[in-house]
């Protein structure tokens, strides 16, 4: 590619994100083509799956099978696809897609999942360090699951709702309970992503940007908190601010 810089140009070396579609034949269905980044697809099918209800435990993946150019996924799961799948066009990057708003069933977190303004900023700062592929060359989105002091599980996509997919896919695939966690997101919460939360039991979504007002009334019914515009050492609460610790309450 070609640099402009100070009224000159100079050759410079191409280095874009990767942007795949990938074919879901699930039971032998073909069930949808998502478009993502193609490192590491198993986690964006079996989270897919996961925040879409149809599987629930990693022993519901009967078979996961990727080809080697990520373009197709075959998958068998236990019980069945349901029968007839309306697809909803969200807001997602490039839109994505979803077969529910619902997500499966909530899961509220404990009462007691609360998280202090200086952990979310802390955790926050932590998500932008581990995120290679944006240092690298930009235009990718982060997600990160956090316990408050360390980050557990972090994931990257061109898309912002594949990189909820992703952290449910490894958590799924790895064990790992997301309930009471914080979820950190570099992009703009939409509904779709706030229902993906809450039926992985997040007790707290924090945004670099903003919530969309699906979203925002999502979190107050199940009982998550929501703040964005995470920049600097201010932000903004938007939905349930009993699970944000300020000062001294």
């Amino acid at each position: 590619m070609l640099r402009y810089e100070k009224g000159e140009l100079s050759e410079a070396a191409d280095e874009w994100p990767l942007e795949r579609p990938i074919r879901l034949i699930v039971n032998g269905r073909e069930i949808a083509t998502l478009v993502g980044s193609p490192h590491e697809v198993r986690f964006l099918v079996a989270g897919f799956l996961r925040t879409q209800g149809w599987v629930r435990e990693a022993d519901d993946l009967l078979v996961l099978g990727v080809c080697e150019d990520s373009t197709e996924a075959v998958i068998r799961i236990r019980g069945e696809v349901p029968g007839q799948l309306t697809p909803v066009l969200t807001s997602g990057c490039g839109t994505g897609i979803s077969f529910t708003l619902a997500a499966g069933p909530a899961r509220r977190a404990p009462a007691e999942a609360r998280f202090g303004a200086e952990s979310i900023f802390a955790m926050m700062r932590e998500m932008g360090k581990v995120s290679e592929r944006y240092g690298r060359h930009g235009g990718i989105h982060s997600a990160a699951a956090s316990d408050g002091e360390k980050i557990l599980l972090h994931a990257e996509d061109i898309g912002r709702h594949n990189t909820i997919d992703r952290l449910a896919g490894r958590a799924l695939l790895g064990g790992i309970d997301l309930a009471g966690c914080l979820l950190l997101t570099s992009g703009r919460v939409s509904s779709e992503m706030a229902a993906k939360a809450a039926s992985l039991g997040v007790a707290l979504i924090a945004s670099r940007t903003s919530p969309t007002d699906m979203a925002v009334r999502i979190c107050r019914e199940s009982g998550i908190g929501l703040v964005g515009y995470v920049r600097g050492a201010s932000f903004r609460i938007a939905a349930c601010g009993e699970r944000v610790v300020v000062g001294g309450t």
